[in-house]
């Protein structure tokens, strides 16, 4: 800078210092840019990961082996025997079922139960129905009995589902009807515990099948694990509270057994045969809940092989496994 006047370095060097700072200002813009672009790429990849994972977890809730055949014995119009039923089970894809029936199937319970064990068919749950007049705490009727021996004889760990007839409650107060309901699942799941089996209350109708009132058994009874399996076909009554009462059983919800929904009936119906068991389903998933579920081959006079293929269709057809 020789021969330079003071004014004129002065100017140089504050040219040189502008230019300077352009140019970091244009090295930070395209660092900034860079920075952004590999921060972008970045969160794609994670989420395309995390789709991924999802979309490998997913398990389609309405496979095969996520159904439970229920109501398939007592209604059978083949007269099915226990080896005959075992293999239409088999036959329609099923893993397991749930066992329910009147007197005369208890007394063939035992050979069903270790057919279906030989042919890898999980018993799921069995069937228990209170009668008024017949069962008390510590004093069951012989075929409620007999129930509760057979179980500890297979040595079948399973859940019991309890359904108390509707008038076993009838001119009762809220509070007496809940200290008789308290005590006689208290004595139930005590002798469930002792043959590693477990209770869950079955809506039934009437008061013990009001969920509100099946939680207030529940949380009386905390020292116990009782569960809710929930029945569309005994829900016709409670519809306007259907959604309300669903958040509250959540956590306790061990089955859901599906059937097509109308709001004036019938009771029974094939799946897709209503208005309202979609939304009713889709309800149910949006809790979280993830099965299993309970398809019916129940209806008066019919064949369970039959109805079960149409349910299951019906079901298939409202939720596709895409």
């Amino acid at each position: 800078m020789k021969g330079l006047t003071i004014l004129q370095v002065f100017k140089k060097t504050k040219r040189i210092f502008k230019l300077t700072k352009e140019v970091k200002t244009k090295v930070l813009k395209k660092t900034i840019m860079i920075v952004r672009k590999v921060i972008f790429n970045l969160l794609m990849l994670c989420f395309v990961n995390a789709f991924a994972q999802d979309m490998s977890t997913f398990e389609y809730p309405f496979r095969q082996e996520n159904l439970i055949p229920w109501s398939i014995v007592a209604f059978d119009s083949q007269e099915r025997s226990p080896a005959e039923r075992v293999k239409m089970v088999k036959d329609l894809g099923f893993s397991q079922y749930a066992f329910g029936g009147r007197e005369k199937h208890i007394k063939t319970m035992e050979q069903e139960l270790r057919l279906a064990k030989k042919e890898h068919i999980k018993i799921s749950a069995v069937w228990l129905y209170l009668n008024p007049a017949k069962d008390a705490p510590g004093q069951l009727k012989t075929m409620s009995e007999n129930i509760f021996k057979t179980l500890e004889k297979v040595g079948l760990q399973t859940e019991i589902w309890v359904g108390f007839a509707p008038n076993y409650f009838v001119n009762l107060t809220q509070e007496e009807a809940l200290k008789k309901a308290v005590e006689m699942i208290a004595y139930l799941s005590n002798r469930a515990q002792k043959i590693n089996c477990k209770i869950a209350l079955y809506n039934h109708g009437g008061w013990p099948g009001n969920p509100v009132n099946q939680l207030k058994i529940i949380k009386a009874l905390a020292q116990y694990e009782i569960g809710i399996i929930y029945n569309f076909h005994h829900a016709h009554l409670d519809l306007e509270a259907y959604n309300e009462n669903l958040n509250l059983m959540r956590p306790y919800l061990w089955c859901v057994n599906l059937n097509g929904m109308r709001k004036d009936g019938p009771k029974i119906l094939s799946i897709g045969k209503g208005d309202l068991e979609k939304e009713m389903i889709q309800s149910v998933l949006n809790t979280g809940y993830k099965g299993p579920f309970g398809i019916l081959g129940h209806v008066k006079g019919g064949d369970p092989a039959i109805i079960l293929k149409e349910n299951v269709e019906g079901l298939h057809t409202l939720f596709p496994n895409d």
